[in-house]
């Protein structure tokens, strides 16, 4: 019997380098504390990103103009070689996983809804790592989900998840420019709380990921109103993961929790 299912989300900015390039030190690094959590018996789906940048890393710069295309190129060459990494790296510790790729209709009321669970937890059972991500090759963009953070969230509420863990590549939520010294940590925040003076504009390129600060803290939100605790830390940094399990304070945690007195 498993104590806990939880989901983790690592975005593209946690894998890769100032260059673009993935960083397979930063995958081991994540795949090794869930198979820590797997001999503690808590159970991990995992939501990446990377295909596009992995398709990228490959095909070099496309000639294709229409954005979306683009990505969807990128995207079905990237997808298989994410894959490939992940296999290779739990396969050295002694587990198995499994790809799953939804699109938005999976997650309204009904059989694709239930098949979205069935697959999921099927998975679990036999334990096996689902690592979901957006089904780009495929998507239009009516059913696309605004970034792997809203895709997090709705397998965190499918799942009825114990805790979502959103990492990214600084510590939290900040009350301004993370790189600047008067800027500090917002260590809890409530579902309800509007927090939009905090959020820095999002200014990627494409391929580094469409989810800024704002996005993540929107579907945080979202998750903790349904009481699944939330926790958005630095994904670069080795026990992260392992240290929000093991409750130390770390990244921002958005929970219904009253905030502690000071």
């Amino acid at each position: 019997m498993y104590k806990q299912k939880i989901v983790i989300k690592v975005g593209t900015n946690v894998m890769t380098n100032k260059d673009n390039r993935i960083v397979r030190p930063v995958l081991r690094n994540l795949v090794q504390q869930i198979a820590e959590l797997y001999e503690r018996d808590i159970l991990t789906v995992l939501v990446s990103s990377g295909s596009v940048i992995a398709g990228r890393e490959v095909l070099g710069t496309s000639s294709i103009e229409n954005d979306t295309q683009r990505r969807q190129v990128y995207s079905a060459i990237g997808q298989p070689r994410m894959m490939r990494l992940y296999y290779n790296i739990f396969h050295d510790y002694g587990m198995k996983c499994a790809q799953v790729l939804p699109t938005k209709r999976d997650f309204t009321p009904g059989v694709h809804r239930q098949n979205m669970i069935n697959c999921v937890e099927g998975l679990l059972s036999e334990g096996v790592i689902p690592i979901a991500n957006e089904d780009d090759a495929v998507s239009v963009t009516m059913s696309m989900f605004s970034d792997n953070d809203e895709l997090a969230s709705l397998i965190a509420q499918l799942i009825d998840a114990d805790k979502l863990i959103i990492l990214t590549d600084i510590d939290g939520l900040y009350t301004g420019n993370p790189n600047e010294e008067s800027s500090d940590l917002i260590a809890h925040v409530n579902p309800e709380e509007n927090l939009e003076e905090f959020i820095q504009d999002n200014t990627k390129k494409a391929g580094e990921g469409r989810g800024g600060m704002g996005s993540k803290l929107d579907y945080a939100q979202q998750a903790a109103a349904k009481n699944i605790p939330t926790f958005i830390a630095n994904g670069k940094k080795d026990r992260t993961i392992i240290d929000i399990i093991e409750g130390k304070n770390v990244g921002t945690k958005v929970t219904l929790e009253e905030k502690a007195e000071a």
